[in-house]
């Protein structure tokens, strides 16, 4: 049976932000499949568009990031600032991993700037103890969708907020870090896939260029390992979650 990563992210454009590095390096160095999913369609993400119609655009943008490096990309369609610890959220990321089957799950940071990802964070720590639990979905509606329990609860890592910070400013130190030298372009490549979003971050981020923000933050990762580029990562270590780091193992920590 193949190995499986899942990142499970509040928006279109986090992942290839946060984790993507690390996930084409299992993808190409280890054989894994890749899946990235997102908790809403990013339908808040324009000044131009309809929710409708920016949501439509951007999961064409995260399908076809995803695909640039043999990913396959889901969408939760929860809605962006609306994204709650609920039974409904809460069912949707279960069922996701049940249908995915993923061995390792990265997530935003439990602390960040935007409280989608930090609802986002508790989201999928829950649904990776309540995936292998039997009961967690017996009778609940949308049955088709069921899929058997995990036989185990997955290996979860937490993504360095944006800008290694929490919300007052903090600096969050991660655990450990993974070179992603060898595969920043193939970051670029995915994150040049949203071209909706430069003229959205243009006016509401004062971010001009997604591709060399993403490279800034990366290289100084990178920096602080003695490395060109680095993704940094948490692992929970909370009773009956993995204790191993398994991404540290096969991949190595810098």
């Amino acid at each position: 049976m193949t190995n499986v990563a899942l990142a499970v992210l509040a928006h279109p454009d986090d992942a290839e932000f946060l984790c993507a590095g690390t996930l084409i390096r299992l993808r190409e160095e280890k054989g894994w499949a890749i899946h990235v999913a997102t908790m809403t369609p990013g339908d808040c993400g324009s000044a131009e568009h309809s929710p409708e119609e920016i949501a439509r655009i951007r999961r064409g943008e995260g399908a076809a990031a995803a695909a640039a490096v043999g990913a396959t990309y889901h969408c939760l369609e929860e809605r962006d600032l609306r994204v709650i610890y609920a039974e409904p959220a809460l069912e949707k990321v279960v069922r996701l991993l049940n249908k995915v089957r993923p061995r390792v799950v990265f997530t935003h940071s439990p602390d960040d700037y935007h409280l989608d990802h930090e609802q986002t964070s508790k989201l999928v720590r829950a649904a990776s103890f309540a995936a292998p639990i039997g009961n967690f979905l017996h009778n609940r509606p949308g049955a088709d969708e069921h899929h058997p329990p995990l036989e185990h609860i997955p290996h979860v890592y937490y993504c360095d907020p944006l800008e290694g910070v929490d919300a007052f400013g903090n600096a969050i130190a991660p655990g450990f870090r993974v070179d992603v030298s060898a595969v920043i372009e193939g970051k670029a490549r995915m994150l040049a896939c949203h071209e909706s979003q430069r003229a959205w971050l243009r006016k509401h981020h004062g971010v001009d260029n997604l591709v060399d923000s993403m490279k800034d933050w990366g290289g100084v990762q990178g920096k602080a390992a003695g490395v060109a580029y680095a993704e940094g990562f948490r692992q929970h270590l909370g009773h009956s979650y993995p204790h191993d780091n398994l991404v540290a193992a096969l991949l190595g920590a810098v």
